[in-house]
C-alpha cells in the first residue's frame, strides 16, 4: 500500500509544511549560497526549492520523476520566479553539464539501488561547476533504528511494527556505502555530519492525531492499513501519556535523525 508519487491525490502531499530554521542554518554554515544557481533533484512538493531562495540562493530548478508532485510544487512556489520545475530524474536530470553551484538530494537516495546510487553521484558530477557542493541528506539503518520518543515520533512508527523497521533499514544505504559512491563518482572533498531536523510542531496530541490519520507527507504510513494506523495512534498516545496525561496537552515539536554528506567537486 505504498504511496504512489505519481496519483493525482497526492499532489500536495509534500507541500504542508515549512522548513526548519536548524536545517537552513547548517546549511548556511558550510555553503555559500548567495548569488548561486542550484538544482533540488528529487523536489517533491518544492519546500526545500523554497528554503533555498529564502537563503540566498539566486535561482533554482527542482527536479523531479512525478509530474503531480511536479504540479504540487509549481503551485507551491508560484509566487517565486526564481523557481522552475522540470522532469527528470537522479541518473538523468536533463540539466546541461556545469550549470550550477549546488545540488540538494534530500530524501531522495533511499529510492535508489546501489547500482542507481553510483548512477545518482555521477550525474549530480555532472551538472555541478567546478568548486560546486552536493548536499545528499537521507536516514542511515542506525538512523532508523532510534528509538521512539515526544520528538522522534517517526521512532514509535518503528516500535510498534518491527516490520517497517526492516523494511526501512533494507532499503538505506549505510554511510560506508554513500561515501564510497561519492568518491567514486569524483568528490574527494566529504564532510558527513548528523543533524536532528525539526519537521512539525503541534499545539497538542490531538493535532497530531489528525495529521497521522492524513498521512500527508509520511510514506512510511502508507504501508499500514487504516486499522494499523488507529493501533499506531493509540500506541503513541499510550507512550506519550507516560510522562503524565497532561503531556497530551502540551506542545509537540516532532524530529527526525538524519545525515547529510556534503561533497565539493574539485
Amino acid at each position: 500500500m505504498s504511496i504512489d508519487f505519481h496519483d493525482p491525490k497526492n499532489t500536495t502531499s509534500y507541500t504542508n509544511r515549512s522548513v526548519d530554521n536548524d536545517w537552513k542554518q547548517s546549511i548556511a554554515n558550510r555553503v555559500e549560497l548567495k548569488g548561486i544557481q542550484a538544482a533540488d533533484v528529487g523536489c517533491g512538493g518544492g519546500i526545500y526549492s523554497k528554503a533555498l531562495i529564502e537563503m540566498g540562493v539566486e535561482s533554482v530548478v527542482g527536479v523531479d520523476f512525478s509530474q503531480v508532485m511536479l504540479e504540487g510544487a509549481t503551485a507551491y512556489a508560484a509566487y517565486h520566479p526564481n523557481i522552475r520545475f522540470q522532469q527528470g530524474n537522479a541518473l538523468s536530470t536533463g540539466l546541461d553539464d556545469e550549470s550550477v553551484g549546488l545540488v540538494l538530494e534530500r530524501a531522495l537516495i533511499h529510492h535508489l539501488t546501489s547500482d542507481e546510487l553510483a548512477g545518482c553521484m555521477q550525474e549530480a558530477n555532472r551538472i555541478l561547476k567546478r568548486d560546486g557542493v552536493l548536499i545528499v541528506q537521507d536516514r542511515t539503518p542506525e538512523d532508523c533504528a532510534l528509538a521512539g520518543s515526544k520528538e522522534h515520533v517517526r521512532g514509535y512508527i518503528l516500535d510498534k511494527f518491527p516490520r517497517l523497521l526492516v523494511q526501512e533499514s533494507s532499503r538505506r544505504h549505510s554511510s560506508d556505502h554513500v561515501l564510497a559512491a561519492l568518491r567514486a563518482a569524483g568528490f574527494n572533498q566529504v564532510q558527513e555530519i548528523s543533524l536532528w531536523e525539526a519537521r512539525k510542531s503541534y499545539h497538542h496530541f490531538a493535532e497530531l492525531r489528525e495529521d497521522l490519520l492524513l498521512r500527508t507527507g509520511r510514506s512510511i504510513l502508507h504501508e499500514l492499513s487504516d486499522v494499523e494506523l488507529e493501533d499506531l495512534i493509540d500506541y503513541i498516545q499510550q507512550q506519550l501519556a507516560e510522562e503524565g496525561t497532561e503531556a497530551l496537552d502540551k506542545p509537540l515539536v516532532e524530529q527526525d535523525r538524519w545525515s547529510l554528506w556534503f561533497a565539493r567537486k574539485d
